[in-house]
């Protein structure tokens, strides 16, 4: 069980860790806000009004410090969900072990990693796909040896069909992106079976319930194929789909809101039964913020009682030989292994990314899939059926306006406490290097220990690489 406890300032963060572990739950998960997700800055124009909206505002190491002072990183197992400043955010978690005493070797987590999708769905990218890319393999190459126990990437369902594709595109590009992951590593001569045991995915738990079950199923067998006849994998965990769901966001409604709690244990129940290992559910005020404290609980609960008191994670595959489902789960591995086909003709997901295909493809489900909703060919319970007057007002949980300015001063207190020459030298190197083939990780931890911010080392990318402009249909 997870559930997100990462948003807002550093120290609240840092307390609503210290609850979960002292409750006995060692699964941590942080979001971190916008400007961080882009390599900006707290003080940078563009991340005005935008620190710790959405998540942790992390500039240097020493936000890392706040987040985590006071739990020990072996006893903890972090899931944060970082892409374009993966790398850095990664540097500094191994970083604050080190000052813990914490060997890299004795921790574990996960980062998201996932850049593919950025292109497609999130947009929180930064630098053209290909120098992505080269980050990607560099933290796989670097974890292999250095952070073991630590899973590299969480090649990512959920924000695609977040975006409003279909299950079957959901899997499709998915396993498109992580196609073109395993062969960019391998091309950087790492062996299969060396990264592919820590290859995670996450995908979305959506309304269909039985569409969902039997999608998690085909998933299963499409990567343990893809895994062994495509890339020669001989290690059994290579090809096992190590995946952690979350209820779909984007199904949540801001309409009669304590539906919500209803929706989300339909669809962590699909997950379940589906298989899945690792699990987050919504809060029912999400359409309308981020979680109040009181929601976050009760979406924890939602989770506690499923896993303590229904029994259906006693056994595995429940479901398994029901005629619906195992009818489904061909219908949906065919379905998949057609669209990965049509990108195999296009050269891959890279060029199929770079054409703008994947966005199409996308953007024509949602637009689908909004018109029946307007047509009330599917209903939605309180937005275009069943609705009723005004209903109770809900507490909304609104981020301090105090903290944007507190995480200023201190940003520049760092500034002002650092050896500059020291940064300036770590920054060239990293400059340097991203001109050639090192790998970027060494490089990386040596600028964020002396601490460099997020946004320095971004710019040292962004002056080597600049950044990605989709191209727009004409």
């Amino acid at each position: 069980m997870r559930q997100y406890a990462g948003y807002g300032s550093a120290a609240e963060t840092n307390k609503r860790f210290k609850y979960l572990l002292d409750h006995g739950q060692t699964g941590l998960s942080v979001a971190f806000d916008l400007p961080t997700q882009m390599g900006l800055d707290s003080d940078h124009a563009l991340a005005a009004g935008e620190v710790g909206k959405v998540g942790v505002a992390i500039n240097t190491i020493r936000d890392m410090e706040s987040v985590f002072e006071g739990i020990p990183l072996d006893r903890a197992s972090t899931s944060m969900t970082i892409n374009s400043t993966a790398a850095i955010l990664l540097a500094m978690y191994i970083g604050v072990a080190k000052k813990q005493g914490i060997s890299p070797k004795a921790i574990n987590g996960t980062i998201q990693n996932d850049m593919l999708k950025e292109y497609i769905a999130r947009g929180t990218y930064i630098y053209p796909p290909k120098f992505s890319l080269r980050i990607v393999t560099d933290i796989f190459a670097y974890c292999k040896d250095e952070v073991p126990n630590w899973n590299t990437i969480s090649i990512s369902g959920y924000h695609i069909r977040e975006a409003g594709s279909t299950a079957v595109q959901e899997l499709a590009f998915t396993f498109g992106n992580a196609i073109a992951y395993v062969q960019a590593a391998l091309e950087r001569g790492l062996d299969i079976d060396s990264f592919a045991p820590r290859l995670s995915f996450f995908f979305n738990a959506h309304n269909n319930f039985l569409e969902e079950i039997a999608k998690y199923r085909a998933a299963r067998r499409i990567w343990a194929k893809i895994a062994r006849d495509r890339f020669g994998a001989k290690n059994p965990r290579s090809m096992m789909l190590r995946f952690h769901a979350q209820t779909a966001g984007s199904s949540l409604t801001a309409q009669q809101p304590d539906n919500n709690v209803t929706r989300t244990t339909i669809q962590a129940v699909a997950a379940i039964l589906g298989g899945a290992q690792s699990l987050h559910t919504n809060s029912k005020d999400e359409a309308l913020g981020l979680p109040t404290e009181d929601s976050a609980r009760l979406a924890l609960r939602t989770q506690q009682i499923i896993a303590y008191e229904s029994g259906i994670a006693n056994t595995v595959d429940p479901v398994g030989g029901a005629y619906a489902i195992e009818e489904l789960t061909n219908q949906i591995e065919e379905e998949t292994a057609d669209y990965l086909a049509k990108i195999e003709s296009m050269g891959g997901m890279l060029p199929a990314i770079e054409a703008g295909w994947v966005q199409r493809e996308i953007q024509e489900s949602a637009y689908t899939y909004l018109r029946s909703m307007e047509t009330r060919e599917r209903i939605v319970v309180g937005v275009n059926e069943f609705r009723a007057g005004k209903g109770p007002d809900i507490p909304v949980h609104i981020a301090d306006p105090a903290l944007e300015a507190a995480q200023i001063r201190g940003l520049k207190r760092i500034r002002a406490e650092r050896a500059g020459r020291v940064v300036t030298a770590a920054l060239q190197r990293l400059e340097e290097a991203a001109r050639g083939n090192e790998n970027l990780m060494p490089l990386i931890l040596d600028a964020v220990e002396a601490y460099a911010t997020v946004g320095e080392i971004s710019d040292a990318f962004r002056r080597v690489h600049g950044e990605f402009r989709e191209a727009v249909a004409v």
